[in-house]
């Protein structure tokens, strides 16, 4: 969830780098930031409370090595001095930290009876003493693996010495990937950030040290000491990914490039997907697994799998997946869908289901992450970074490849990938100027709502509660998505006059009782959205949908992105980063 980002080479300017660094992970979220900067052997550092914004580094000094990090708020309030980075009593040691340091009372009560000054709230400084009095007895970098094996919780950290001409860091659970340059190295919480500077990476492993200078990194188990060569990667994303180019926001931008990334999973995935078909089609007991909208996915999956390939595939949220575990077996696969492949709730679950014998085919964004490098399988989605943290190009390209599986268990590769391209054919109709006329009008009419509800049946559900979440996610308006058929059972006491319902009516065997349950809204007084390949004189607004068989649900969910969207720019909101959200979910 926070941003880590750090420098050390032959370049001065190391701050400015490490600050333009941190800028590119503001989508994380956070609510504070600093950075450090070691210069004549001395620790400078610049940290604030608030976003970046118009800020700069000051009067930072030059110096060839700097680390930065965004801080969200977990032990402390949000204030500067809890913000990091964290120095020591003696002011030669900082550290920066993602992660909880489960076990810091213990530790801060010790180390303030041994004299030290502790004067934030949070763990992280407590971490800063703790490899100050273990440097007391030992070098520096066995000093700062010593006190990480000290630590109880999942944690990534980075630590430099005014004294040493390097930074050393170690991980285990929250991510951090080195990133390699010519006569410099770097260090971030997300690949993306490096790629201004670097494509050649490695993504740390669990209890993997990494001791970085300007000329190399040497790399050591933090367990037993051994030293060992990485398998160091090339990421496949271009610098102008990471950029908004002609658009105002990256949510916008991420929109737009669905129908291409959808073209693209339908021409280049059929082969893979044949592959993972067979697998998925010999095991015993398969779950969906996702949290958030890769949750909704993971519903939509089973859908289609249920649908296309007459399968029954189990669904879960990630973080109930580990009540179901008693269920697995050797014959078993776990389906962990993730954008950054970094999400706790997952890694848990899959390391929970390989202690039971289960597979794992993880479909996930990014290359070298956790999850990628802990599954058996994997499937790359292949959108490119995505940095509104309400995800959309990701969810879309998740669906299309589950679209693709499904026909491929079916023995009908080719049928699959011909849905798939009607659905990138829908989804850029879905973003025409004609089109998007109607939409902007409708978020006017939303703008003053409070509630919105989304209804649908079948493949339709999974996309009202991924719209209802967009809308709630970036409009800070209560949305809720239901099954049409349980309207009756307790929301239809919710509609009043003028309350909007956005109804999903694709040309499949639901649209009869989807259409019955919009007029039930209706008849109470409800404002009725209907997302359809046909216009009806129930709707009170009407957005067509041309028609993808079962991948209508792509165009549809892109059509709630772009309410969402929309409804957002009419109220003046963010839709990068929305409050109290952060696009990785790295923590408990």
């Amino acid at each position: 969830m926070c941003g880590i980002f750090g420098y050390i080479g032959r370049r001065k300017n190391s701050a400015q780098i490490v600050f333009d660094g941190i800028k590119s992970l503001e989508y994380r979220g956070y609510d504070s930031w600093g950075v450090a900067v070691v210069a004549d052997s001395k620790i400078y550092i610049k940290k604030r409370k608030g976003k970046i914004g118009e800020a700069n580094i000051g009067n930072l000094p030059k110096g060839n090595i700097s680390m930065g990090h965004t801080r969200w708020a977990t032990h402390g309030g949000v204030t500067n001095i809890n913000a990091h980075p964290h120095s020591d009593c003696s002011g030669k040691i900082a550290v920066i930290h993602n992660g909880i340091f489960e076990n810091y009372e213990a530790s801060k009560e010790k180390l303030v009876k041994e004299g030290h000054k502790i004067i934030s709230e949070t763990d992280t400084e407590v971490l800063a003493h703790l490899i100050e009095s273990c440097a007391k007895r030992l070098p520096f970098t066995k000093a700062v693996n010593k006190a990480f094996n000290m630590m109880n919780g999942l944690n990534a950290i980075i630590v430099l010495n005014a004294d040493d001409n390097k930074l050393v860091a170690i991980r285990n659970g929250s991510p951090l990937v080195i990133g390699f340059g010519k006569g410099e190295n770097f260090l971030a919480s997300d690949a993306a950030a490096l790629l201004p500077h670097t494509k050649k990476v490695y993504f740390l492993g669990d209890y993997e040290l990494a001791e970085i200078s300007a000329d190399g990194v040497i790399f050591s188990d933090a367990k037993n000491g051994k030293n060992f060569q990485p398998k160091i990667q090339t990421l496949n994303w271009q610098v102008s990914q990471t950029k908004k180019g002609k658009y105002p926001n990256f949510m916008e931008k991420e929109i737009y490039e669905q129908p291409e990334i959808i073209t693209d999973i339908a021409v280049n995935s059929p082969a893979q997907a044949k592959r993972m078909g067979r697998i998925i089609k010999k095991s015993y007991g398969a779950y969906l697994v996702g949290c958030g909208s890769a949750s909704y996915v993971s519903l939509a999956g089973s859908y289609l799998f249920a649908k296309i390939a007459k399968r029954h595939i189990n669904w879960a949220i990630g973080s109930e997946f580990g009540y179901h575990l008693d269920f697995l077996t050797p014959k078993s696969l776990v389906i962990a869908i993730s954008q950054s492949g970094e999400t706790m709730d997952i890694l848990e679950s899959v390391k929970k289901a390989k202690e039971s014998g289960a597979k794992i085919f993880a479909l996930v964004n990014v290359l070298g992450s956790t999850l990628y490098r802990e599954a058996d399988y994997k499937m790359l989605i292949g959108a490119g970074p995505e940095k509104s943290v309400a995800s959309t190009k990701v969810v879309t390209g998740k669906l299309a490849i589950l679209t693709l599986l499904a026909y491929s268990i079916a023995g009908n590769i080719k049928k699959g990938q011909a849905v798939v391209m009607k659905a990138a054919k829908s989804s850029k109709k879905v973003l025409e100027q004609e089109n998007i006329a109607r939409l902007k009008k409708l978020a006017r009419r939303l703008k003053g709502t409070e509630d919105i509800y989304v209804i649908g049946r079948g493949l339709s559900y999974p996309a009202s509660l991924e719209t209802a979440m967009k809308i709630k996610e970036i409009t800070y308006i209560h949305a809720e998505g239901m099954a049409a058929g349980e309207l009756k059972h307790g929301p239809l006491a919710l509609v009043e006059k003028g309350t909007p319902c956005i109804a999903f009516l694709p040309d499949d065997e639901t649209y009869g009782a989807n259409l019955a349950g919009a007029m039930e809204m209706k008849a109470r007084g409800g404002y009725i959205v209907g997302i359809s390949y046909k216009p009806h004189e129930l709707f009170d607004s009407y957005l067509p949908v041309d028609d993808a068989e079962e991948a209508t649900i792509i165009p549809n969910i892109i059509t709630g992105q772009m309410i969402a969207y929309l409804l957002t720019i009419e109220l003046g909101l963010d839709p990068d980063m929305p409050r109290n959200l952060a696009k990785s979910v790295t923590v408990k």
